[in-house]
């Protein structure tokens, strides 16, 4: 059976707890619910055999169960591992404490600005149809590069550090 990770969006320990999201997911009859830090993600197995599908089943689940959605954006376990062992980061040179992030997406427009794009130590390194590759040097300046993939790619996305992304992919 195909299993999935489902990325919601906006979600923190505040506006939803992770039992209940396993609980509503569980509910639905989705196997081997696993959730994972606090942010929203959860791995499971499904017999649905496209991304799509499960999308709108978990945010089916999450209405009926909870009376609430969240944006989700889901993609198989097989996909994370491909990316992971590709590693889109490692053509670019960054600096030893920048922290890489993935941005998901349904499906993305094409970026409105050429890539790669600088600011205030965040660049957006790299696009696909699915995915933004950024990179961030932390400072005081807040996510800089949330603003720069939100105004070049809109806001129906969700965003994980690499190490998340890893972890989705064992789980």
């Amino acid at each position: 059976m195909p299993r999935y990770v489902a990325l919601l969006r906006g979600v923190s320990p505040m506006n939803l707890k992770m039992p209940e999201l396993k609980r509503a997911l569980e509910l639905a009859g989705f196997g081997k619910v696993k959730t994972l830090l606090s942010s929203g993600n959860a791995a499971f197995d499904s017999s649905s055999r496209t991304a799509g599908a499960v999308e709108r089943q978990v945010e089916a689940a999450l209405s009926k169960q909870l009376g609430r959605t969240f944006h989700t954006i889901v993609r198989s376990r097989d996909e994370l591992e491909e990316m992971i062992e590709t590693n889109p980061f490692a053509r670019f040179e960054l600096p030893p404490d920048a922290k890489p992030v993935v941005t998901f997406a349904r499906k993305l427009p094409a970026p409105k600005q050429k890539l790669p794009i600088e600011k205030d130590g965040a660049r957006i390194l790299a696009s696909d149809d699915r995915h933004v590759f950024s990179a961030y040097v932390p400072n005081g300046l807040g996510p800089v590069f949330m603003q720069l993939i939100e105004r070049n790619f809109g806001s129906d996305l969700t965003t994980r550090t690499w190490e998340t992304v890893k972890k989705c992919a064992k789980a």
